[in-house]
């Protein structure tokens, strides 16, 4: 019955300079209404996992961890450095692809994914 996501929202206190940094960052084209579309590719695919509250995977006040897939990981730490956005992890690979983090201006980690 489930075609897939519809959106991801949350409330921001630094709207202006929040769009800024994942329209640089990430290279999101955000548009006036605050938002973008992301359509999938054919390789894509969207996890959706619940994690235990107590789970150290992400840090434990996070709610929400937001998983970007990309294309090539090592183009997208190179662009990450040129931004001057540091890891928050360093790369790790695993049967499931390769990973790293990185915070948003508000602290919030985002996990970036190579299949």
């Amino acid at each position: 019955m489930i075609k897939g996501f519809g959106g991801v929202f949350w409330r921001t206190n630094s709207l202006e300079a929040v769009k800024k940094w994942y329209s640089e960052v990430l290279k999101l084209d955000i548009a006036e209404w605050n938002g973008t579309v992301i359509k999938p590719q054919s390789d894509n695919e969207t996890i959706f996992s619940f994690f235990p509250e107590k789970d150290s995977y992400f840090p434990i006040e996070q709610q929400v961890m937001l998983n970007f897939q990309v294309e090539n990981m090592d183009e997208m730490i190179k662009h990450l450095e040129q931004v001057g956005v540091p890891l928050a992890k360093q790369q790790e690979a695993s049967e499931y692809g390769k990973f790293v983090w990185i915070e948003d201006p508000e602290g919030r980690l985002v996990e970036l994914w190579e299949k």
